[in-house]
């Protein structure tokens, strides 16, 4: 398996995490973890994201990434960070060049077959079909899938913890993002925990 693909196999759900107080991030991460979810991705949508990075990183057994990746700039600046894997909304050449040279795991955002295209275009067969609801839902992965065998996804965007397990049903996908594990804000680390659990419990179950 390639290293992006290992990662996404870790766990069936990557909480997406937008985290405002550095000093919340090593005990959600902790939680997280406890609960069964080792992969955890840390939108850059913060000035708080890249420390909460490194905060992270701290935790015993985490594998701790940077979502919301939109340059190569931002890119060097998370590994800098600590980030063992980039996500990104979107797929552009010279963000994928970036990935290649520093040769971390990379899983950028997908909508259409011709960002599949391109992706395919610099080796990659991993993805973030993002935004997965806003995009068609099951049925648009679906046929987006049909004729690009051997790619797989990871689902984020829209997805909630009643819809996750049908998301998972699907063969090519390897797990979802979730931001549902950790609403924006919130400290209640039991109760973080509970949702990890719950998460971490579900199966991929391909039709």
């Amino acid at each position: 398996m390639t290293p992006i693909e290992t990662i996404m196999r870790t766990a069936p759900v990557i909480p997406v995490l937008v985290i405002d107080d550095v000093a919340t991030a090593k005990p959600i991460a902790e939680a997280l973890v406890a609960g069964g979810l080792r992969v955890l991705e840390v939108t850059l949508r913060t000035e708080a994201a890249l420390n909460a990075i490194s905060e992270m990183k701290q935790v015993d057994g985490a594998i701790v990434g940077a979502g919301t990746v939109l340059d190569a700039r931002a890119l060097e600046r998370s590994i800098a960070a600590g980030a063992e894997f980039i996500v990104s909304p979107g797929l552009t050449d010279k963000l994928a060049d970036a990935a290649r040279h520093e040769q971390i795991p990379f899983l950028p955002g997908i909508a259409n077959s011709g960002d599949i295209m391109r992706g395919l275009d610099h080796g990659l067969k991993h993805f973030k079909f993002f935004p997965a609801e806003a995009s068609g839902g099951i049925s648009a992965l679906k046929a987006l899938a049909g004729p690009f065998g051997g790619i797989q996804f990871c689902p984020t965007g829209g997805i909630t913890e009643s819809s996750a397990p049908d998301w998972l049903a699907l063969d090519p996908v390897l797990c979802v993002g979730g931001s549902w594990l950790v609403p924006k804000g919130e400290t209640d680390y039991d109760a973080i925990r509970s949702r990890a659990e719950a998460a971490s419990g579900l199966a991929r179950t391909p039709d």
